[in-house]
């Protein structure tokens, strides 16, 4: 899907019979990978992340139209056409998603303008996500990840591969990569460069950022890096209150849409203060998209989440996606004094019986807290987020209210 900038695609798209879970599932993982590579691309300055984010983009356009005409199709009577409603909506939420990443990577593409002192604001736990293609003379090509054992090695992950015009969103350890693959790695600053260098057989050159002293900016820049993954959250919290029919994780995500609404409106001011100090404001503009972006994000997660918001049965396709995965997100109460409450979070593992992963958690009076960020104590009248096996949710309920 080779295209000159800013050319649209216009291949024609026919109508034939496909399986709307399988697109659904595919266009699930594209909307968390577009939002991934966009702000990638944005911190790093890589022009080329932000080219695979407009691919994608374009591959989106492509499932939203196929999913339409087989949802279209299967409308017979009034019934199908209240259960299938709420999967239009999320066919229309997750585009939205898609073009909400397409506008962040047109901050890198026509240099909307971003202050130099962006990446060297990020924390340092923020790994790093580069594009490489796979050279022939590479050690990797022609080898499954699993021969290569890369996470092992290294801690670098593939996240995703672009074979031609074909995306393998979810590569596992029987997945090989070949000689002209597009490959997408995620890993820690002190490997990835390593990794890449194997891959491409080019030499890694890690961007050099500026210091900046305007703490305006500073709280701006770690500002939206937290509206980010809370809308990134609320997108996955969108889809699993779906997939799993689960009001009270649907009434998460519209906690933390409000909460990104906030943060929104605090960001924009700090941005504006930023601006009366900045050499150059209008460097400034491009922060301003990125919050209307990553706002917008977390508006289609609630738009997902409103078929169960208000109680619409969840139509069969969309149970199909989730009849064969015992893994599931679970929302817990932490009841004060129970075997939960005091209970050390580290690296999002508690030190509990069920081994359940917690991902976020939202204390009343203080807000939400991503474990991933740092480790914490789990109090009484905490609203925990963690994900794991059914039974394992089970025994972790079972703490929470003991």
């Amino acid at each position: 899907m080779d295209f000159p900038e800013g050319e649209a695609s216009a291949a024609p798209i026919e109508y034939e019979p496909v399986s709307v879970k399988d697109v659904l599932v595919e266009m699930k993982d594209t909307a968390e990978l577009l939002i991934d590579l966009s702000y990638s691309a944005v911190l790093h300055r890589n022009e080329e992340l932000a080219m695979e984010v407009l691919r994608l983009e374009r591959r989106m356009d492509y499932l939203e139209m196929r999913a339409n005409m087989s949802l279209l199709m299967s409308a017979r009577n009034p019934s199908d056409a209240e259960q299938l409603a709420p999967v239009l909506n999320i066919v229309s939420a997750t585009d939205q998603i898609s073009d909400a990443a397409g506008d962040i990577a047109k901050i890198v593409l026509e240099e909307i303008g971003l202050p130099d002192a962006m990446r060297a604001a990020l924390p340092e736990a923020v790994e790093t996500l580069l594009r490489g293609v796979a050279a022939e003379s590479s050690p990797y090509a022609d080898r499954t990840l699993k021969e290569i054992d890369l996470e092992s090695e290294t801690g670098v992950r593939v996240i995703a591969l672009r074979r031609g015009d074909d995306w393998l969103l979810n590569p596992g350890p029987k997945t090989a990569i070949h000689a002209g693959d597009v490959a997408l790695l995620r890993g820690p600053d002190s490997a990835v460069g390593d990794v890449y260098e194997t891959l491409t057989g080019d030499a890694y050159e890690p961007t050099v950022d500026e210091s900046d002293s305007i703490a305006d900016l500073e709280r701006a820049v770690d500002t939206i890096v937290h509206m980010k993954n809370l809308s990134e959250l609320a997108v996955d919290l969108a889809y699993s209150s779906v997939l799993f029919d689960d009001a009270e994780i649907a009434e998460e995500v519209s906690n933390l849409e409000v909460e990104v609404d906030g943060l929104q409106s605090r960001f924009e001011a700090w941005v504006l203060q930023a601006a009366a100090d900045a050499e150059d404001p209008v460097a400034l503009r491009g922060l301003i998209h990125l919050g209307t972006s990553t706002e917008a994000i977390s508006d289609a997660a609630l738009d997902i989440s409103e078929g169960v918001r208000r109680n619409i049965d969840v139509h069969p396709v969309v149970r199909l996606a989730v009849q064969e995965s015992d893994e599931i997100i679970s929302r817990i109460e932490v009841a004060p004094g129970s075997a939960l409450a005091g209970t050390a979070v580290r690296g999002g593992l508690p030190d509990a019986d069920a081994t359940m992963s917690v991902i976020a958690i939202r204390r009343p009076g203080e807000g939400w807290l991503l474990v991933a960020d740092a480790d914490t104590e789990l109090r009484g009248g905490d609203i925990v987020i963690a994900k794991g096996t059914r039974t394992a949710a089970k025994e972790f309920v079972k703490l929470a209210h003991a």
